[in-house]
């Protein structure tokens, strides 16, 4: 049975550390749920690509979530976030691949930056539209 729902407090109950009084301190103050985060993540740039949500087919932890983008130029990808970062880890929605060798990026900028030529230039055009915006703030 694949499990679909992430309620972290769930995971928390079934991890088997409870004993470890070295985890304990860690609960609930920096252990990201990567649910929580991959949302994160999906709001920040959805508006410059085509589509994009957190999977709900492959399963989520409280260390990685898979992410499905679709780029402006209509290729599809399913990214695994992890702490380590942001990284391609098959070429359509839901899917991983275990040979695919791709690297890690820090943010979601620089991996789309890498990906989506379409994306550059409307995140690009988005941050001139908010600076302009800016600059007729502190004019006024």
């Amino acid at each position: 049975r694949m499990e679909t729902d992430c309620n972290p407090m769930e995971l928390s109950n079934n991890t088997g550390f409870e004993g470890d009084s070295g985890y304990r301190d860690f609960e609930g103050t920096d252990v990201k749920d990567m649910r929580l985060e991959a949302e994160a993540v999906v709001n920040d740039v959805l508006f410059a690509v085509s589509n994009m949500f957190v999977s709900k087919t492959l399963p989520c932890a409280e260390d990685v979530a898979y992410i499905n983008v679709e780029t402006r130029e209509r290729n599809r990808y399913c990214l695994e976030l992890t702490e380590a970062g942001l990284r391609v880890v098959a070429y359509d929605f839901d899917q991983t691949d275990d040979r695919l060798q791709t690297p890690y990026h820090e943010t979601v900028y620089s991996l789309l930056d890498s990906l989506s030529p379409a994306y550059r230039e409307v995140f690009g055009n988005a941050l001139l539209q908010r600076l302009e915006a800016l600059k007729k703030d502190s004019q006024s």
